[in-house]
This record gives structure tokens, C-alpha cells and sequence, in this order.
């Protein structure tokens, strides 16, 4: 079975990409928590972030924005002793400001909306025949950056949201002939 070559043989790794990166996320709160992880693996490689995804879900409680809105400087320094996560006071703190805005967002218009807005409510389906022809951020990538960027949101530069695009399904860039390419065509709403 061929596969999008950057998942390698790492079993957990194999798993997120058969599974979940690319299919189309409708939920206001995985969008925004695979935000947060996104801005945490900045600088790192996803696969890091993928092994601490269950630790910072215990340490972000199940990454529920209006708890963690609430968050304190006490709540920021207990983070900065959990191991299991990437200790980061500036991506910490980003997540926490983040689930403020994601509840203003989210009571106004809805945080999914405003997100698949974006792509006019249906996935983009590249045809990309290599990984290497996969771009690290678009246009669109960027103008999305610019409005998060704008609204006080911060760990979401272009490349990142790129990723996240991808990771989320609003973008299918897995590669032609990957088994999952043709399959997170047919879920889209």
C-alpha cells in the first residue's frame, strides 16, 4: 500500500495519516486544539508533538477552550514543570489567549465557520504527484494566517497553518496514489 512518504514506518505515525491528517474536522473545538498543537510544534518536528498529544490533552483539560481560558499564571507554571509536553511559556501562553479568542469567535459565528469559510465550506483536493510538489504555505495559507494573525491569535504564521489546513482536511494533499487521497475526497460535506 503506498503512502504520503512523510509518514515513514513509525506505527503511530502511519496511524495519524491513515486516520485522521487530511480528513475534513467540522468540530469547532479538534479545529482548534490541532491549532494549538500546530503553533506548539513550531520548530519541532509533528511527530513530537504526536507523541505528547495524549500529555498535553491531560495537561490542556481535553483541550476544552473555555477551561483553559480560565487558565492562571499558577496553571502557566505547572505546564512549565510537565515533562510530557513541550514546556513553552510563549506557545503556553498562546494557547491559553487562543481559547479566548476561539470562545468570542466561537459565540459569534462559530469558530468552524469562520475557518471553512475559507475555503468556501468544501476541502481543497490537490492532485500532487510527489511530496515534493506539496508547497509549505499558499496564498491562501497566508491571507488565513493574516485574519487569525489580526484577531490576536499568534503561533500561526503561514507554513504552520498550512500544515494545519492539511492536518484538518480543509486541504486533501495526499499525494496521488496514496490510499487515503481518494478516500478524504468522499467525506467532505
Amino acid at each position: 500500500m503506498k503512502r504520503c512518504d512523510w509518514c515513514g514506518k513509525d506505527p503511530l505515525y502511519v496511524k495519524y495519516h491513515d486516520t485522521e491528517w487530511g480528513v475534513p474536522e467540522y468540530s469547532s473545538q479538534a479545529l482548534w486544539e490541532k491549532l494549538v498543537l500546530d503553533g506548539f510544534q513550531a520548530g519541532l518536528s509533528w511527530i513530537t508533538v504526536l507523541k505528547k498529544r495524549d500529555a498535553f490533552r491531560i495537561a490542556f483539560n481535553d483541550f476544552n477552550p473555555h477551561a483553559i481560558a480560565e487558565f492562571t499564571n499558577i496553571d502557566v507554571e505547572n505546564l512549565m514543570q510537565n515533562a510530557g509536553i513541550v514546556r513553552n511559556r510563549s506557545k503556553i501562553n498562546s494557547a491559553i489567549n487562543s481559547a479566548r479568542l476561539w470562545q468570542e469567535i466561537d459565540a459569534t459565528k462559530g469558530f468552524d465557520n469562520y475557518i471553512w469559510n475559507f475555503v468556501d465550506g468544501k476541502p481543497i483536493q490537490n492532485n500532487f504527484k510527489l511530496n515534493e510538489n506539496v508547497p509549505a504555505f499558499t496564498d491562501l495559507s497566508t491571507k488565513v494566517s493574516k485574519d487569525l494573525k489580526a484577531t490576536g491569535f499568534s503561533f500561526c504564521g503561514p507554513t504552520i497553518v498550512y500544515a494545519w489546513m492539511e492536518a484538518c482536511g480543509l486541504v486533501n494533499d495526499h499525494i496521488v496514489g496514496c490510499i487515503c487521497h481518494e478516500y478524504v475526497k468522499t467525506l467532505a460535506r
